[in-house]
């Protein structure tokens, strides 16, 4: 099922300056494993070595973290978003 993909402005050299791509998945991790397959280099940057999210990326189905729904393996229905949001740190 096609669902939309937000990529953040600093991906976006990833996706030519697209901020929004669509891709097939039923699951947020498939989205996003069609996403660089589709655009190569996303992979390395939201994936750990054990095939998690880096702790400083977090992700979005709709408003709710997937962290606190079932992950990566999180459903997605068609029409729906994933949003990429990289982590904001400072002081």
């Amino acid at each position: 099922m096609s669902v939309t993909v937000r990529v953040p402005t600093q991906l976006r050299t990833l996706t030519a300056g697209q901020g929004e791509i669509e891709v097939e998945g039923s699951t947020v991790g498939e989205a996003l494993k069609a996403l660089d397959a589709a655009h190569a280099g996303f992979a390395e940057r939201l994936f750990d070595d054990t095939g998690n999210l880096r702790r400083f990326v977090n992700v979005f189905l709709a408003d709710e973290d997937v962290r606190f729904l079932s992950g990566l393996q999180t459903p997605v229905a068609a029409g729906e978003t994933v949003s990429i949001v990289p982590a904001v740190a400072g002081g």
